[in-house]
């Protein structure tokens, strides 16, 4: 188990938070804060305990240069709204001029680097700039899970230069996708959404050996409706992959988990707003149309294995989720699970969306904020940004 904040004394220390706030923007404007929501806990506990923090994230991907269109200046005033404190906007990243404003914080301040991949060494962990970054500080404190299977100079090199501890967002990820993947309550149920199999392989595989049953959604699902030799139309299908899935097939339940894959399918001809939908079983998909989403029937023999869990675990729509028209099952499957009594863990991104459109998401045990840190997690892949913490002392 990691030390967090409640193992370290923060009064008066300059403490470098490392949150994930790279949220959407559109015309300088944030769209949606739930990522620096999720960071306020830390943020504030560490205010009233008297520390001097300094909060350092991410926006985009400025390629390690300066881009104003990248800048963290909106996202500094938009926290000192939900803090209800000022947030300095510092002068750069690192050097005397920002170590001279840092050094000035009185207890219970707040301020905000500049977007830290501006500068080239922190993609590249370079050494000369973790210790740089270093200097600002007296304690790291790494709150951004989102970003913790990046081995960059603020997500991993820095915890090898100060005591470096978990935030609340932090631990609380590892807790809820620890507990899926060591000491789940039983029947363990695991739906996997998303376009390819290539990317979840190893996320399959991993939970295979954990879980019950294994749901397959998503224009994944089409790589194994070809690996048990039917045709899927236009659908994206993942041709070097078939033979994988059919062996994932086969492995299926002697002695691992069972996996189920949709039995009716939402067709188009297109994947495009406004185009025609019919609902089919899977094995008569025509060679005209695509697979958009999973159809009524397969919604509702997901929302039973919901209904008889213990835990469930999601991760990845159902559909082509950016269409309205093809987001209906997913969302049918999140009031489903808002409505279960499982213990419930559930990838971000889309999925966060459609608990919201559903009105379910505080029905949710966990909702993750990371997105390719979670499937890492959950392939059982030990994270650079966690491994780097310091452990818990046991008392």
């Amino acid at each position: 188990m990691k030390a967090t904040i409640d193992d370290v004394k923060v009064q008066g220390k300059r403490v470098l938070v490392r949150v994930d706030f790279n949220v959407p923007m559109k015309d300088g404007k944030i769209v949606d804060d739930r990522r620096i929501r999720a960071a306020l806990p830390t943020l504030r506990a560490l205010r009233e305990r008297g520390a001097r923090v300094i909060v350092v994230t991410h926006l985009g991907r400025p390629k390690g240069k300066v881009n104003p269109d990248f800048s963290t200046a909106p996202l500094a005033a938009h926290l000192s709204e939900l803090l209800g404190a000022p947030v300095q906007m510092l002068p750069g990243l690192v050097g005397p001029e920002v170590e001279a404003a840092v050094n000035h914080l009185a207890n219970g301040d707040v301020a905000m680097l500049e977007n830290i991949r501006f500068d080239p060494g922190e993609e590249a962990n370079d050494e000369a700039f973790v210790v740089k970054l270093a200097a600002l500080a007296d304690l790291y404190v790494n709150d951004a899970f989102g970003t913790a299977h990046r081995a960059h100079a603020s997500t991993e090199g820095i915890a090898h230069h100060l005591s470096a501890v978990a935030g609340y967002l932090m631990a609380k990820e590892l807790e809820a996708l620890g507990g899926v993947l060591e000491n789940p309550r039983r029947p363990l149920v695991a739906i996997l959404g998303g376009a390819k199999i290539s990317t979840k392989i190893g996320v399959v595989e991993n939970l295979l050996r954990r879980v019950d049953t294994l749901w397959i959604g998503g224009a994944m699902a089409c790589t194994f409706y070809r690996a048990l030799g039917k045709e899927v139309g236009t659908s994206l299908v993942e041709e070097e992959w078939v033979e994988t899935a059919s062996k994932l097939l086969e492995g299926a339940g002697k002695g691992r988990g069972e996996i189920k894959l949709p039995i009716d399918v939402v067709i188009a001809p297109e994947a495009k707003a406004g185009a025609p939908t019919t609902t089919v079983v899977w094995t008569e998909i025509p060679a005209d149309q695509m697979v958009v989403d999973v159809g009524n029937e397969t919604c509702a023999r997901i929302a039973e294995d919901c209904r008889n869990a213990g835990t469930v675990v999601w991760n990845g729509p159902l559909g082509i989720y950016e269409i309205e028209e093809f987001a209906r099952g997913t969302r049918r499957v999140a009031e489903a699970l808002g409505a279960s009594s499982a213990t419930s863990v559930v990838g971000g991104g889309d999925l966060a969306a459609a608990l919201d459109q559903a009105g379910v998401v505080d029905k949710i045990s966990h909702v993750s904020t990371g997105g390719g840190a979670t499937l890492e997690f959950l392939e059982g892949i030990e994270l650079p940004g966690v491994a780097a913490l310091q452990e818990k002392v046991a008392l």
